[in-house]
């Protein structure tokens, strides 16, 4: 092991890390003379390195104990390295095409070692707002959604290996109750943390605090996503959490993995694609008025849900008389009954997916963290 005890590492004792694992300097070769490493962790947590040799490559994320947008006024746990490096596994097991590998784990160190996603890949947000099409974003997203929620659901397992790994991932509960302080309640109710375009937003974040109906429903979605343990989730899967090529796309970042509602992973990606298509028109110039790219979004959103729809109940009906106990097959063994139990199913997912959605868009308008698609740099 590199270091007994956590510290927080900077280049020079990441290059001593290095050395003293030989799961990442095989990777480079044990070459350090011609090591380049650049530190890029612009999200709300971590500190990224890529780490990049001659003979090799790879990330190295590191957990702190405290928000890193925030500072160490709000702590948090580090333990969440952990999770995401189970999550990273398990769906990489289950699709490991849209998934980076993990090369390392450190528990002590808060440390996840894994496959570096070279360019062109870049942040899908970024690609988004630059107005560049994917192609064959849908079809790989929906995959991803099917196999890792379909797979990890009571649909395909028995209740005693569903409820092992439940177990396990509720030790995941400090960035579940961030998730539902940032989604399920501040926005809701005057927040030191909140952050609205003032005074253009401040009338909507008042109509959106004074909504008694809205609040209604918002309970109803912090309820399923506090007790309904449906599958493992990505946890955060904005386009903030997809890298992406015209041929490739990785799904990164699922520190807070945890059981949860299926459709707040999907409601997750396609609310970020609705912000994204309302953002266009502040993107646009005079050689390009993002119409046609406009239209591609909404392209993309309702071949999500529909190629999702598709491979998931697909998956189903391949592994219908499985070893899944949440339909048994002794009891739904009519092809009526099973067609009848599925169209119920996906319509209330579906649902769902709309009611989280939404949910994220408002958290990103009039909440803590906002999208850097409605940012324009003059």
């Amino acid at each position: 092991m590199a270091f007994t005890e956590f510290r927080t590492l900077d280049e020079k004792s990441l290059v001593e890390y290095i050395k003293a694992t030989p799961a990442l300097s095989d990777k480079i070769g044990n070459n350090f003379d011609d090591l380049k490493i650049k530190e890029v962790g612009d999200g709300n947590l971590n500190f990224v390195y890529i780490v990049v040799s001659p003979a090799g490559s790879f990330v190295v994320k590191q957990a702190i104990p405290y928000v890193r947008c925030i500072g160490e006024s709000w702590p948090m746990t580090k333990e969440r390295a952990y999770f995401e490096a189970l999550a990273l596994r398990e769906h990489g097991r289950l699709c490991p095409e849209n998934v980076p590998e993990v090369y390392h784990f450190d528990r002590t160190m808060s440390v996840i070692g894994m496959r570096y996603l070279e360019p062109p890949h870049i942040i899908l947000r970024k690609g988004l707002i630059a107005g560049i099409e994917y192609p064959l974003l849908a079809e790989h997203i929906s995959d991803y959604m099917a196999k890792t929620l379909y797979y990890t659901s009571l649909l395909y397992r028995t209740t005693t290996e569903h409820k092992h790994d439940v177990a396990e991932f509720c030790g995941n509960v400090e960035l579940c109750r961030l998730t539902e302080q940032v989604v399920f309640s501040d926005p809701y109710k005057v927040s030191d943390f909140n952050r609205c375009t003032s005074p253009y937003l401040d009338h909507d974040a008042e109509a959106v605090r004074e909504d008694d109906i809205l609040k209604l429903e918002v309970a109803e979605l912090k309820s399923k996503f506090c007790e309904r343990s449906q599958a493992l989730l990505h946890g955060d899967l904005h386009t903030g959490s997809v890298m992406v090529t015209r041929e490739s796309t990785q799904v990164i970042d699922p520190e807070f993995a945890f059981y949860g509602p299926m459709g707040f992973d999907i409601g997750a990606f396609i609310g970020n694609l609705i912000l994204a298509f309302y953002a266009q028109d502040g993107h646009a110039d005079q050689g390009n008025d993002r119409k046609t790219y406009k239209e591609w979004i909404l392209r993309t959103i309702k071949e999500t849900w529909s190629l999702f729809y598709k491979k998931f109940t697909a998956l189903w009906d391949e592994h219908k008389d499985g070893s899944g106990e949440a339909y048994l097959p002794g009891i739904y063994n009519k092809p009526e009954l099973h067609q009848l139990v599925q169209r119920k199913f996906m319509q209330d997912l579906f649902h769902d997916t709309l009611g989280f959605g939404a949910a994220k868009m408002i958290r990103r308008i009039v909440g803590v963290a906002h999208v850097e698609d409605f940012r324009i740099n003059y």
